[in-house]
């Protein structure tokens, strides 16, 4: 039976399928988190999992595609662009023959940790209110938890905006350059000006943006105070 199924007929190995959310969990991951020197092993992996989880390959092609610019951003060297021929070339994983490839050597070849099933792929409300729950009762028993940004997690979106004022033909890859933000960071706040009232170390901060008629005034005034 065995030889004339995989023999005779070259019927493919039996294997589980995997549920979408795992292509999904996996996108998200490699458009927010993936770094310079594993972004084609980014859709690579992804090619992997689509075929792992029934993705239809035109569904595949258009994530892997869309991710074609913001990897290419990332360059900060013309020598390490990612071009085109990078996505078509990681497609090519997206064969049966592949879909048995080892979670540690994903991990390696992403540079991204493969955590063991944090939340038993429950829907992310689902996940939310599981999570809510534990906090409550952490505080009840009388335990730290914590919440809220970051501390300086605004501080980033700040320089970024900061940067762009004073580079507006500036790009991504320069930004990161001259500010040493990771680049996520940078794409996470590239076109998300901070709030125009900001509480920053104990005083309000307000941002104003003058109007074109007093912009022209200062200039003629700072023009004219340099003749004198």
């Amino acid at each position: 039976d065995w030889y004339e199924r995989r023999i005779i007929k070259k019927e493919r190995r039996g294997r589980w399928t995997g549920k979408r959310d795992l292509y999904d969990w996996w996108l998200h991951r490699i458009a927010d988190e993936i770094r310079v020197g594993h972004r084609f092993y980014g859709i690579m992996t992804l090619a992997i999992y689509a075929k792992k989880c029934g993705i239809d390959e035109d569904e595949l092609r258009r994530d892997a595609f869309a991710l074609l610019q913001p990897y290419d951003d990332m360059s900060v060297e013309d020598i390490n662009r990612f071009t085109k021929d990078d996505v078509v070339c990681a497609l090519e994983m997206f064969n049966e023959d592949y879909v048995t490839f080892p979670r540690d050597d994903i991990a390696k070849l992403s540079g991204l940790t493969m955590p063991v099933n944090k939340r038993n792929w429950r829907k992310q409300e689902e996940h939310i209110q599981v999570m809510n729950t534990m906090k409550a009762l952490k505080k009840q028993l009388g335990e730290i938890v914590n919440e809220g940004r970051p501390k300086g997690s605004g501080t980033a979106q700040v320089r970024v905006y900061e940067w762009r004022q004073q580079h507006p033909e500036g790009r991504k890859a320069d930004c990161h350059r001259e500010t040493g933000l990771d680049p996520k960071t940078i794409r996470k706040w590239w076109d998300c000006p901070p709030p125009a009232v900001r509480f920053e170390d104990g005083h309000i901060t307000v941002r104003v943006s003058p109007s074109q008629e007093l912009s022209d005034w200062l200039l003629d005034a700072l023009h004219n105070e340099g003749q004198e």
